[in-house]
């Protein structure tokens, strides 16, 4: 695999304005989808400028990362429902199934189809053990904080991740988030915008750490 195209390539900013278009409709999307309890729908605020941006940067980032055509495709299609996924996430604090099931599914087509993590040339079962292994670890190591501390939803992405990433890769993107989700709550904590009490959802910082993970130049 190539390791991040030298020069601007046009596709960029098509695909940074594309990601801004998506990012906006997955908040709006997410503001009505899964339908809230009380009908309600929420108005445009602070997670709607997060997902759009967030959906600018990650679909761009495929043109300068990826120059492979079928490369582009995989990681445009798996990078827009990861912005789909942290629209959910924020607003709701759940990842649908109808999302996570496809990734799985895309997941293991992409094993299949390149014998290897298209991302890091990992051998096939090296991926799979990463599938089960750290979704299996994680839920485990989270039970004693509580029902809730990483949900079923967040497992099943990891999933999806580790088919893409392999064993190595999702060690990684699952060591990223955590750390950045830490970072981020500890913020929030000494600024007084949450309490222990409150609940913050895992799944956005697992995201931010998959694609993390897919960007690191390829190993040789």
């Amino acid at each position: 695999m190539p390791a991040f195209q030298s020069g601007l390539d046009p596709l960029v900013p098509i695909l940074a304005v594309a990601g801004l278009i998506w990012g906006v409709a997955a908040d709006r999307i997410a503001a009505r989808w899964p339908a809230h309890e009380d009908g309600s729908v929420r108005k445009v605020d602070w997670r709607t400028v997060v997902v759009a941006l967030f959906g600018m940067a990650v679909l761009a980032v495929v043109a300068v990362r990826f120059g492979d055509p079928a490369q582009r495709i995989l990681f445009l299609a798996y990078f827009a429902a990861c912005v789909m996924l942290m629209a959910t996430d924020l607003d709701q604090r759940l990842m649908p199934d109808v999302v996570t099931y496809p990734l799985i599914v895309l997941g293991a087509v992409v094993l299949v189809w390149g014998g290897d993590s298209l991302v890091n040339r990992a051998p096939a079962w090296e991926a799979v053990v990463g599938a089960i292994l750290v979704p299996g670890l994680l839920f485990a190591l989270s039970i004693p904080f509580g029902e809730g501390a990483l949900g079923v939803a967040d497992v099943k992405y990891l999933v999806s991740a580790g088919l893409l990433l392999g064993l190595v890769r999702i060690s990684l993107a699952a060591f990223a988030g955590a750390m950045v989700g830490g970072v981020v709550v500890f913020v929030l904590l000494i600024t007084r915008r949450i309490s222990l009490q409150s609940y913050v959802p895992f799944g956005p910082f697992l995201i931010i750490g998959t694609i993390w993970a897919v960007l690191l130049p390829a190993s040789s």
